[in-house]
């Protein structure tokens, strides 16, 4: 069974991470989807909780009839040497990975695995700064998410949550 791991913030999880979610299980039996920085929330770079993001992935994966996936957050360590061992334990174990983070990539070689880049799809508009931006500024952002993240996002009131975020107590 060929196993595969790819691991980000997901804040949110958007189309660009759908697609590639759907190319590697071109190659691969499942996908280990690690929620990296799992325990940040409530700030403007990490606005989801952990939770959130797995309800968001699951939800847009099994709408789109995916179901070979396993979720897992994954806690920083803040400390490079560790993060593979650290990773590792928390999951079942994989072949490949998939990233395009200079740091996770030479980390996860270093440990011998086959790391593989991913193209980066609609960067522009599918990136979850640009998407977080987007929300800030009442720009249109639904159409970056799939339908369940956007429904997740209106259901936790992540667009308040973001734009009270984006104050400042400055006079």
């Amino acid at each position: 069974m060929s196993r595969a791991f790819i691991v980000g913030r997901f804040q949110p999880f958007h189309k660009g991470h759908l697609e590639v979610i759907e190319e590697i299980l071109k190659e691969h039996d499942s996908v280990i989807i690690g929620i990296g920085s799992a325990q940040y929330s409530h700030t403007l770079e990490n606005p989801f909780t952990a939770g959130e993001r797995h309800l968001m992935i699951s939800n847009a994966l099994e709408t789109k009839k995916i179901f070979n996936f396993y979720i897992i957050p994954i806690e920083d360590v803040n400390s490079n040497p560790l993060w593979v061992a650290h990773a590792e334990s928390l999951t079942p174990k994989f072949s490949s990975v998939y990233t395009n983070n200079p740091l996770v990539k030479r980390l996860f070689y270093e440990k011998k695995y086959n790391v593989k880049s991913m193209g980066l799809i609609n960067r522009v508009e599918w990136s979850g700064t640009r998407i977080r931006e987007k929300i800030i500024n009442g720009e249109n952002w639904e159409n970056d998410v799939p339908g369940p993240v956007r429904d997740i996002i209106v259901e936790i009131d992540g667009v308040a949550r973001l734009r009270d975020l984006a104050m400042s107590d400055d006079i």
